[in-house]
């Protein structure tokens, strides 16, 4: 089988936003933090010589991990659905199961989220989720979430089971392809000395 090697810039494309994805992720969960103990703290700067809130700075590093998240796993479905066997998947197919797991991935960290801030300081969950928009309140935020959880995790696992995403010698050492002639089992010494009986 003719395995196609993606090119180095799609690779470092890859590479580039699976690396910005994980320091947003970082960078929004420590404003999660502060949000959920110091809430007092989320106009004040995230970083002194950038003049912008930590609220702010929260919800943008949302924004970029929720873009780079989803274009890097396309990416990385993408070269993988090339090295499998059989038929691919559709581009549409590939990105619909990158954002599926995207939104998995960050509905769950903000549905964790909100949900603690119902423990720690359950009066904001009639506030709004951002000062940068008029809605909604971070309750109706959270059962959103939860609501997405379910529906991703559901499409995701739809997804994961009617294409193939496992390039071939991955999907034969885990036993979903028949083995090569002449790789059955060894016979066992008990099984030689039976035969010669």
């Amino acid at each position: 089988m003719n395995v196609q090697v993606p090119g180095r810039p799609r690779l470092a494309v890859e590479a580039l936003t699976a690396g910005l994805a994980f320091a947003a992720l970082l960078g929004w969960a420590s404003t999660a933090l502060v949000g959920s103990f110091r809430g007092q703290d989320l106009p004040g700067r995230y970083w002194q010589p950038i003049p912008v809130r930590t609220d702010t700075s929260g919800f943008i590093a949302f924004v970029v991990a929720a873009i780079c998240l989803a274009a890097s796993e396309y990416l990385r479905l993408r070269r993988r659905r090339e090295a499998a066997p059989g038929p691919p998947p559709g581009p549409a197919a590939t990105l619909v199961l990158a954002v599926a797991e995207t939104v998995a991935v960050l509905a769950t960290g903000l549905f964790v989220y909100l949900s603690f801030n119902a423990i720690t300081h359950p009066g904001s969950l009639v506030l709004h989720i951002t000062h940068l928009l008029p809605w909604p309140a971070e309750g109706t935020v959270r059962v959103e979430a939860l609501l997405l959880c379910a529906c991703s995790a559901a499409l995701w696992r739809y997804l994961r089971a009617r294409y193939s995403w496992e390039p071939a010698p991955a999907r034969a050492a885990a036993g979903n392809e028949p083995a090569s002639p002449g790789t059955g089992p060894v016979p066992t010494p008990r099984t030689i000395v039976d035969r010669e009986h």
